[in-house]
């Protein structure tokens, strides 16, 4: 068989493949593990099975994306390959090191990663840490098939993961109800909701991409279209009051952190 093993090819691991395949890996390096038919992909020289019981030779890098309620049954024929030294890369949420370690082995070399919905488009951000065994090259290379699908950080201490989880892996579920919210708003002042929408989709999405682009901080982006005593003043002195959104935000992640800290557990 190939290099790579990805085990569940649903969006998140299907986004994954094709980033990987755009950046110039080989898909007869590949095999793809996923029971259901209907999403297994298409791309031409992948091997296609519907178990990685079908899988007999120990991958370089085993992908581990099944849902989370998934993986436990998906770890126990796996673990043959943990004992023969293959890497795992994990983008399930919620399991930690110690929960691969308790299946897998305790010298099993995995790598637990959060990435955000944005991976669709390659344009994610995803944040890793790694087991004491896992070596410099082994994480270079999972580096490499994260950055397929956007930006990759590191962290060293596993218990930020979970505010990482609250930031940036829920994090495009905030955006999104803000372009609803400001749909919602702009239609109570009169818009059509059809046109309150559309602005509203593309402002938010404009203003991502100017972002993306700008070496300028967010704060400066913000002051930029802030003319004194006019409008955008007036509505930030609402979102920025000592009520506004900033303690909105902080309650809202804490308390996903705090969630994020329970599943695990």
């Amino acid at each position: 068989m190939g290099k790579l093993l990805l085990v569940g090819c649903g969006k998140m691991g299907g986004a994954m493949l094709d980033g990987w395949l755009a950046r110039g890996l080989k898909a007869s390096d590949v095999v793809v593990a996923e029971p259901v038919e209907a999403i297994r992909p298409k791309h031409a020289g992948l091997r296609l099975v519907s178990s990685s019981s079908e899988v007999s030779e120990a991958p370089e890098i085993v992908v581990l994306a099944v849902k989370p309620q998934a993986m436990e049954a998906t770890l126990t024929d796996l673990k043959r390959f943990a004992e023969q030294g293959s890497v795992f890369l994990s983008i399930a949420a919620g399991k930690t090191l110690g929960y691969f370690a308790n299946h897998l082995g305790a010298a099993a070399k995995v790598v637990r990663s959060m990435p955000n919905t944005p991976a669709a488009v390659r344009q994610g951000i995803t944040v890793a840490t790694a087991a004491a065994g896992v070596s410099a090259a082994e994480k270079k290379r999972c580096h490499e098939l994260l950055e397929a699908v956007g930006g990759v950080l590191w962290v060293d201490d596993e218990a930020l993961m979970d505010p990482v989880t609250a930031l940036s892996g829920s994090g495009p579920a905030y955006v999104f109800l803000l372009v609803e919210a400001m749909a919602a708003a702009g239609a109570k002042l009169g818009l059509t909701p059809d046109m309150a929408m559309q602005l509203a989709r593309a402002t938010v999405a404009g203003s991502g991409e100017l972002l993306k682009q700008s070496s300028e901080p967010a704060a400066q982006l913000r002051v930029n279209v802030t003319s004194p005593g006019g409008t955008t003043a007036e509505a930030l002195k609402v979102l920025m009051a000592d009520d506004g959104i900033q303690p909105v935000f902080d309650k809202a992640l804490a308390a996903a952190s705090r969630r994020s800290k329970e599943l695990a557990g």
